[in-house]
């Protein structure tokens, strides 16, 4: 049996199972609830700490020493959050995709994100402070939680729905009205089983459920991907993925964003505390922002290399002409047009290029990071479609700029051998074609 035949009868049938799976649907699709929040808060964080001294000064001097305060407000009710949107958001598209009314799924998911915090704050000066909800695990360091509690939810929610198990109103009542009831049995059932776990956490372990998964879970993930075995298996699973044609970008920041984002919420953490955003002081190279605008650069694969080899030395028109589609949306990190018109997708010769390359630039940008030679990221992020070197200066300044640019040199060494034989075949082809 080829490997052609393995790959199509054993690996891509495995594949997409677990990609069609209802949980990761629902955590892909419900998690992109968060994103909208994230970019406005990263665009006030990023006002709040302009990089210019001058520019701060007179803004304290004309707006007073505080004027950052409502940038930060801003931030915290966007960024800071995150957590709460990602629990409504799952349990709502799980209940969507069910087939049952969704927006009850996501406030009763909600309302058990609350039942799983402390309902108190300790104040610096150790007074406790009570009816209160703390965003200590409202934002990054809650966001595994959130996940369990988005598709456990909606997956309970769902069964009630799916069975019947309701109470069914008179025809004629407001469907508003309707809907509440139907999801009065779920609702009770859930928010008491939830109730039960809170009690037996707190009297029997003196603990919290976000607080023991923060611990067992999700502490031990943020340091497996932030590491260097971490950035291997994330470099390789997405263009792995992708040379099936299932999108790897969309499923592994569907699994990842939460770790990867409270990485990166946990560096900004390190900054507001006044120290240096260092290794050293536990700051994260891996983030939302590692895999966005750097392994991700220009497309998954980092493909920008092998777009440059097709405009400045294609023999052949399709290589030619695809250059030149593929170059602006290259820039703007869509990649599509390459991936499928090359192809990369299903061309064993062109994936070993196209998964060695974020493997090799994943290790370039870890290292760096972890040597000093360009700054960690902070909280802020830029939208996945911003063009290398602009996010490169919006993230980390002229370095993390010269960076991105060193890696698209990388990219187009490593590409360029692959792409002059495939391009010598694609020519010969046409060749063939036109003395036909």
């Amino acid at each position: 049996m080829s490997i052609g035949n393995t790959l199509n009868e054993k690996v891509i049938p495995v594949v997409m199972k677990f990609v069609n799976l209802k949980g990761v649907i629902a955590l892909k699709d419900g998690i992109l609830f968060t994103l909208p929040f994230i970019m406005v808060g990263s665009v006030f964080l990023l006002l709040a700490q302009i990089p210019y001294q001058p520019f701060n000064d007179w803004m304290a001097s004309q707006l007073g020493p505080g004027w950052t305060e409502p940038l930060f407000q801003a931030y915290g009710a966007t960024f800071s959050i995150i957590a709460f949107i990602a629990a409504i958001g799952i349990a709502y598209t799980y209940a969507k995709n069910e087939g049952h009314e969704p927006l009850s799924a996501g406030i009763i998911s909600f309302v058990v994100f609350l039942l799983t915090t402390n309902s108190y704050v300790i104040t610096k000066g150790g007074e406790k402070v009570s009816d209160v909800i703390s965003k200590e695990f409202a934002g990054g360091k809650g966001m595994v939680t959130a996940i369990i509690i988005g598709l456990v939810v909606g997956a309970i929610y769902s069964w009630f729905m799916k069975r019947k198990i309701t109470i069914k109103m008179p025809a004629g009542v407001p469907q508003g009205v309707a809907n509440s009831f139907a999801s009065l049995i779920p609702a009770a059932v859930i928010v008491l089983g939830a109730t039960i776990l809170y009690s037996i956490l707190k009297y029997g372990m003196n603990t919290t459920f976000i607080e023991l998964i923060y611990k067992l879970i999700q502490t031990p993930l943020q340091g497996m991907t932030d590491s260097l075995g971490g950035v291997i298996v994330m470099t390789f699973i997405i263009p792995f993925l992708w040379w099936f044609g299932v999108h790897g970008s969309s499923i592994i920041s569907g699994i990842m964003t939460g770790i990867l984002t409270s990485n990166a919420m946990e560096n900004q953490a390190i900054v507001n505390s006044g120290k240096a955003l260092t290794v050293a002081n536990g700051g994260h190279i891996v983030t939302q922002q590692f895999l966005d605008n750097m392994i991700g650069m220009t497309g998954s694969g980092v493909t920008i290399g092998l777009v440059i080899c097709m405009l400045l030395f294609a023999k052949s028109a399709q290589s030619k002409e695809l250059g030149k589609l593929a170059i602006v949306p290259g820039f703007f990190n869509i990649n599509e047009p390459v991936s499928f018109g090359t192809p990369i997708v299903m061309n064993p010769f062109m994936a070993i290029p196209f998964i060695l390359t974020p493997m090799v630039t994943g290790l370039i940008t870890y290292f760096a990071m972890y040597t000093g030679l360009v700054p960690l990221f902070t909280g802020v992020l830029v939208p996945w479609t911003t063009p290398p070197i602009i996010a490169g200066l919006i993230l980390g300044g002229w370095k993390m700029a010269l960076l991105q640019l060193v890696i698209m040199g990388v990219s187009f060494v490593i590409y360029y051998p692959f792409f002059k034989k495939q391009d010598a075949l694609n020519f010969k082809n046409e060749q063939a074609a036109k003395n036909a």
